[in-house]
């Protein structure tokens, strides 16, 4: 029996808006600051939030044409057949599931040993590293049990971080300085060739910032009037959020020299700290502790169903199915997501970024520009399913705008995705032929 439909439009933007307001920014200010010195990463700041936008009119298109809750993995399937590339295309999106839950996970993780190096200076760079992989095992722990719903907890994360930014950008804004800004703002240019791989850096971070606007997406089974309320969530939480954030980059410019920032570990601490003192910088870390250990407990509860609920659709790896014979929570699932999570902490945060980024581009983001092209030939397309504006140049911008940022990034990082992509599509092959299903069906 399928969901009632009871998500109108304004609980679609909440829960878009609650999946896109997290501890980003809070970590990634002095990442961008570092890939591209002066008033220019602001355009990165910019470039980011426009490749979303026009993401968004991808996402927009496809919620609207197939509202069902697990958005993507129908996406593919429905637009690339579900009986020939569709399942590829399907498997490839669990597969990137595996690793981007993790990265994404570890990331916060990280966040949060950063900021707690601000109240213990004494911590040094492996503390930091085993403390955020102790923290992923801390939270695998306290998932492992029967859970009921935390859309509370979920409400209080945004709560706190809604409200430490508009305090954080209040506070920029009533002791901005001009000179600071100007000395900014008056920076000289770099070289060109170090122009465009900055503004690829800043645009990732600012993806990995803004990210969350496909959220509404994951529920489309349970929207309201999914061809008109799944677009407008969309479209409307990008540039709600990408303003937010933008206000923050200033306001924090405008108090810390730049230099400061682009080497803090902790850049709001520094920044309430220059404002307010200990005092100020210490509550401060304190919201951003709450909020990031929250963060990275709701996104691990959320990634380990994942998995679980494809393999108990026979989808997916049986093994990731299992239940507790007691809790009746998925055992597998969940400590598979949380131990790898805590293995990630190793890397830098940086790389956790760029290669959670870059995963989730090659699996997923330009395979589903090209679905949209697909579904428009179908002759059974829903007339009254949203159409993109300027078809089909956001797709052209969506599509282009993430090869260059895999054009940008790291040779081995991107490597690294590359290999993911091979390895989980031999897997699907193997599977497959043990399977005898397409491409190894017989006739």
């Amino acid at each position: 029996m399928a969901p009632p439909r009871v998500i109108g439009f304004w609980g679609g933007l909440s829960a878009n808006v609650l999946n896109m307001i997290g501890i980003g920014p809070f970590i990634t200010i002095p990442l961008a600051l570092t890939a591209l010195a002066g008033p220019q990463v602001l355009l990165g700041w910019i470039a980011g939030a426009f490749l979303c936008l026009c993401d968004g009119l991808v996402w927009a298109e496809l919620g609207s044409a197939i509202p069902e809750s697990g958005g993507p993995y129908h996406y593919v399937r429905e637009a690339y057949g579900r009986d020939s590339y569709g399942k590829l295309f399907g498997f490839l999106y669990l597969w990137q599931t595996l690793l981007a839950a993790p990265l994404s996970i570890g990331s916060a993780s990280v966040g949060f040993a950063q900021y707690l190096a601000f109240l213990v200076p004494s911590m040094v760079p492996w503390q930091q590293s085993a403390v955020a992989a102790a923290l992923c095992l801390f939270n695998t722990a306290l998932l492992y049990r029967r859970v009921g719903s935390i859309q509370k907890l979920s409400v209080l994360i945004t709560v706190l971080v809604l409200g430490a930014c508009a305090w954080i950008v209040a506070s920029g804004v009533l002791h901005f300085d001009t000179r600071l800004a100007g000395n900014f703002l008056n920076m000289g240019n770099p070289d060109p060739h170090g122009f465009w791989l900055g503004l690829g850096a800043v645009a990732l971070i600012a993806v990995y910032d803004y990210g969350g606007y496909n959220n509404v997406c994951m529920l489309g089974g349970e929207m309201k009037e999914p061809r008109r309320n799944i677009p407008l969530a969309v479209l409307f939480s990008i540039p709600l959020v990408a303003v937010l954030y933008l206000g923050l980059n200033i306001t924090i410019l405008g108090v810390l020299p730049w230099n400061v920032a682009s080497q803090s570990k902790a850049v709001v601490a520094d920044f309430m700290q220059a404002i307010y003192g200990h005092a100020g910088s210490t509550t401060a870390v304190v919201v951003i502790l709450v909020a990031s250990w929250a963060s990275a407990l709701v996104v691990l509860l959320g990634y380990s169903r994942v998995p679980f609920t494809a393999a108990r659709g026979g989808q997916f790896f049986a093994v990731f199915g299992r239940l507790h014979p007691h809790g009746a929570f998925p055992t597998v699932s969940l400590v598979f997501v949380g131990v790898t999570s805590a293995v990630a902490c190793l890397l830098p945060l940086g790389d956790l970024i760029e290669v959670l980024i870059l995963v989730q581009v090659m699996f997923q983001f330009i395979a589903q520009g090209f679905a949209v092209v697909l579904l428009r030939r179908r002759p059974d397309r829903d007339p009254d399913a949203f159409s993109m504006p300027l078809y089909p140049l956001p797709i052209v911008i969506s599509v282009a705008g993430w090869l260059y940022i895999v054009a940008t990034g790291q040779p081995k990082l991107v490597a690294a995705g590359a290999l993911a992509l091979l390895g989980g599509s031999v897997v699907f092959l193997i599977q497959a032929k043990r399977e005898r299903s397409w491409p190894f069906r017989h006739p």
